[in-house]
């Protein structure tokens, strides 16, 4: 059976108000463990991780609260669609984006899950700070102002 030439890099899910609710410092690509029907899934495009974050359980990393819905076609071995699922990572990687954490204020929020080059699923975590009301006001304020400005300066020329 020849390879189907599938996109690169093709996202499946983003978590558009990870940008908005928090302050990025720092990302990292991580794999995912999945089983058959999820993987299955995620390729016709459905998973939904707005509401998902990462927390460790075990001194192993796991992705709680992503939502990837049951495979139509698959009946009795069939997954649970909001399970905990382990995220694979190096353990210096891990070492360090949980001391981050620890810390304090910090938290890990996935960006986006996606297949790489290889056919491989992946997720894009962030060590992230969370945003104070004032802070997304400013941020949309000096957007609103950058394309003011850019409408502006494409206008006059």
């Amino acid at each position: 059976m020849a390879k189907k030439d599938r996109p690169a890099g093709r996202k499946i899910a983003l978590n558009r108000k990870a940008r908005r609710n928090y302050f990025i410092e720092e990302t990292l690509e991580v794999g995912i463990v999945l089983t058959g029907t999820e993987v299955k899934t995620l390729r016709g495009g459905q998973a939904s991780i707005a509401e998902a974050y990462a927390s460790e359980r075990d001194g192993e990393l796991y992705l709680v609260n992503a939502t990837i819905p049951e495979y139509k076609n698959a009946n009795r071995a069939n997954h649970e669609p909001h399970r905990p699922r382990k995220l694979l990572l190096h353990k210096r990687q891990l070492a360090k984006f949980l001391a981050r954490v620890r810390s304090g204020g910090m938290t890990i929020v996935p960006l986006s899950l996606y297949f790489n080059e290889r056919g491989r699923a992946k997720v894009e975590l962030a060590l992230a700070k969370g945003k104070k009301l004032y802070d997304k006001r400013a941020t949309e304020k000096s957007r609103d102002w950058s394309r003011q400005k850019a409408r502006l300066m494409r206008d006059k020329g």
